[in-house]
């Protein structure tokens, strides 16, 4: 499994009728993946299965989005996102991410479900990539992690606080 934040630069696509899908258990470990997101990520899913769903993590995404996802999804709501993941090999790609909750037959929350399709190139260019590298820039300029994540994600609400909107609208704004 790719451990290591080695980048190929190599950009990977997928067609526009694809889905990629993939399903975890409440702590993030791998519990399904479909044979897409095998292709894109490189792996097998022996090798998939259990792991974190980080696995796939990409050190060009800012860690603010992650913990955003996070925060909603473990309070029970779904999220639209803009991520870029990382291949095995230290090849990328983009996706526009459906995370939502699964729940069992009282409504408790026992996994989560994500569906990832092509994102749109031109949100991409204009939007997501200049934020996304604002947001890592500030990130990266602090020796601790959790001081990086905080001084971003305080950029990120500072933003959605300008634009009047929470995170979900903005995504739906730019789509």
């Amino acid at each position: 499994m790719a451990t290591s934040a080695h980048l190929t630069g190599v950009e990977r696509f997928f067609n526009d009728d694809e889905i990629i899908v993939s399903k975890t258990d409440t702590k993030g470990r791998l519990t399904y993946v479909n044979d897409v997101f095998l292709r894109l990520a490189g792996y097998t899913e022996k090798e998939c299965l259990g792991q974190p769903h980080s696995m796939i993590r990409n050190p060009n995404m800012p860690r603010c989005i992650f913990k955003l996802l996070w925060d909603t999804i473990e309070s029970g709501r779904e999220i639209f996102a803009y991520v870029v993941n990382r291949s095995a090999n230290g090849d990328h790609y983009w996706v526009l991410a459906h995370v939502t909750p699964s729940r069992d037959a009282n409504g408790n929350i026992i996994g989560y479900h994500s569906n990832r399709r092509t994102p749109n190139r031109q949100i991409l260019d204009s939007t997501i990539t200049p934020l996304y590298r604002q947001l890592l820039a500030e990130e990266n300029k602090h020796s601790n992690s959790k001081d990086g994540m905080a001084a971003s994600m305080k950029i990120l609400t500072g933003l959605l606080a300008q634009k009047g909107v929470e995170y979900d609208e903005f995504i739906a704004g730019i789509l």
